[in-house]
C-alpha cells in the first residue's frame, strides 16, 4: 500500500480494528440470513507527509450509493452549527445575489437552505442520489456525482465557478484526496475562498476517538499534513478555527496562492500547536492501539457486569461511530438489546455485524431500560436534554469515548 498523497511505501500501523462491515451498510430484516462482507479496518501512518489513512478495502461508489442513510438534519445541533456558520460568512465575506455559494458533499441541503433564505445562489454536489432528493425537495439544485477533476472540468466549461466552494467533513472521505483539491482549486473563482471542515487528528490521539475510524474515512487529517495538500496543488490557507464539533474539528480557509488575501496568525499558531504536541514525529503516532484496547476491554466489562445483574441496555444512536466502537468490542444484541435513533431511514433495520435492532424513540419509553449507552458522544448534551425523562424510572446514561462514564 502506497500513501495516497506522496506515494510512499506504507508499513506503519496507527491502529488495526481488525474487520468490520461497512459503518453505515444498515440491514433489513431479510438480510439477517445472509452473508455480509467484512473489510480490514487497518490504519497506517505515512513516515514522509505524516498522513494517517486506510487503504481503499471498500470503494467509495459502494459506500456512497443511493441506500446512504446518513441524513444531516436530523440533528439539531449540527443545523444550528450550520446556520452559524451561514451567518458567520456572509458578515465576514458580504456574499450577495451575485455570487455562487457550492457545497461538495450537500448531502439533503441542510445547509446550503439558509443561504437559499438569504436569496444567495447556491448548488449542491451530492454523489447519494436519496439524499440530492430530498435537497431538491427543498429548492436546492444538485448535481449528483462524485467530485473530482472530471466533474469540476464539466462544470467549469458550463461556467460554473464558485465564490464560496464548501465541504462539512468530506476531505476524509475522499480516496483520491489529491485529485479532490486539484478540482477545488479548478472551479473557485480568482478571490473565491474555499472553507473546509473536519476532525483533527490532534483529538483523535489525545481523547482516544478511535470510533471515528471506519472505512468512509479514508484519511484522518493535521492541520499540517493538510496545509501541504492544499500547497501541491497551489491552493494556500489563510485562516483557520478550532471547533469542538465532532469532538474537536478544524475549519480551513484556502485561496489561489496568487490571491494576495491576508494569512492570520492563526495560521503559524496551529502549526506550532501541532509540532509542540510532536506531531511532527513518528513517535506521536506509537502507542494509540493499546488506548483503544482500554476502551474496549472497560466497556465489556461494564455491559458484561450490567447482564449478570440483570440490568436492561439499550443504545441512543445508531451512528457510524457507534457501528465501529461496537464492531470492535464485538459487541450483539445479547449485551445491547436495541438501539434508538430519530432517523425514520435508519429505524426497523439492523446494525451492521451486531444485528442491533433499530428502534424509534417511543420503543425507549415502553422498555425503559436500565442503562443507555450513547453512542454519538459528541451529542451527548443534545441527547440528555432530549431524554432526560429516563429519571422517571431512575435510569442512566453510559458513554465509553474517551473513557467509560456513566451518570
Amino acid at each position: 500500500m502506497k500513501c495516497r498523497f506522496c506515494g510512499t511505501e506504507l508499513k506503519d500501523v496507527f491502529i488495526d480494528m481488525i474487520n468490520s462491515p461497512a459503518s453505515n451498510s444498515f440491514l433489513t430484516f431479510e438480510q439477517l440470513n445472509e452473508p455480509e462482507i467484512f473489510y480490514p479496518l487497518k490504519v497506517y501512518t505515512c513516515p514522509e507527509c505524516l498522513l494517517v489513512q486506510i487503504d481503499e478495502y471498500k470503494k467509495s461508489n459502494e459506500i456512497f450509493s443511493n441506500d446512504y442513510v446518513y441524513y444531516s438534519s436530523y440533528s439539531k445541533s449540527w443545523l444550528e452549527h450550520s446556520k452559524r456558520y451561514v451567518e458567520n460568512m456572509m458578515n465576514r465575506f458580504s456574499f450577495d445575489q451575485s455570487s455562487l455559494i457550492i457545497e461538495i458533499a450537500s448531502n439533503d441541503g441542510y445547509l446550503l437552505q439558509y443561504f437559499q433564505e438569504k436569496e444567495i445562489p447556491v448548488l449542491g454536489v451530492e454523489p447519494t442520489m436519496n439524499t440530492a432528493e430530498v435537497a431538491r425537495k427543498k429548492g436546492i439544485e444538485s448535481i449528483n456525482a462524485f467530485f473530482g477533476v472530471k466533474l469540476a472540468e464539466e462544470m467549469v466549461k458550463k461556467g460554473i465557478k464558485a465564490d464560496l466552494l464548501i465541504g462539512n467533513n468530506v476531505l476524509p472521505h475522499v480516496p483520491d484526496i489529491v485529485d479532490f483539491v486539484k478540482g477545488m482549486k479548478k472551479i473557485l473563482k480568482e478571490n473565491g475562498i474555499i472553507t473546509m471542515e473536519f476532525p483533527h487528528l490532534m483529538n483523535l490521539v489525545d481523547n482516544n476517538l478511535f470510533d471515528t475510524i471506519y472505512h468512509e474515512h479514508f484519511s484522518y487529517l493535521s492541520f499540517t499534513t493538510t496545509k501541504r495538500i492544499f500547497e501541491s496543488q497551489g491552493l494556500e490557507m489563510f485562516d483557520v478555527e478550532e471547533l469542538p464539533t465532532h469532538g474537536g474539528s478544524l475549519r480551513i480557509y484556502a485561496k489561489h496562492s496568487g490571491n494576495r488575501r491576508q494569512v492570520s496568525f492563526s495560521v503559524n499558531t496551529l502549526l506550532q500547536k501541532e509540532k509542540d504536541h510532536g506531531m511532527n514525529l513518528m513517535p506521536y503516532y506509537k502507542g494509540f492501539q493499546e488506548k483503544a484496547l482500554k476502551a474496549k476491554m472497560d466497556l465489556i466489562e461494564f455491559l458484561i457486569d450490567c447482564k449478570r445483574e440483570g440490568k436492561k441496555v439499550a443504545a441512543y444512536g445508531a451512528a457510524a461511530k457507534g457501528n465501529t466502537i461496537l464492531n470492535y468490542c464485538g459487541i450483539k444484541s445479547d449485551l445491547i438489546q436495541f438501539v434508538v435513533d430519530a432517523n425514520p431511514f435508519k429505524q426497523n433495520k439492523y446494525l451492521p455485524a451486531s444485528h442491533i435492532p433499530v428502534k424509534n424513540e417511543s420503543y425507549l419509553k415502553v422498555q425503559k431500560p436500565d442503562i443507555i449507552l450513547i453512542l454519538p458522544w459528541n451529542l451527548k448534551d443534545e441527547i440528555c436534554a432530549q431524554l432526560k425523562y429516563i429519571r422517571e424510572w431512575n435510569g442512566k446514561f453510559a458513554i465509553a469515548i474517551p473513557e467509560l462514564q456513566i451518570f
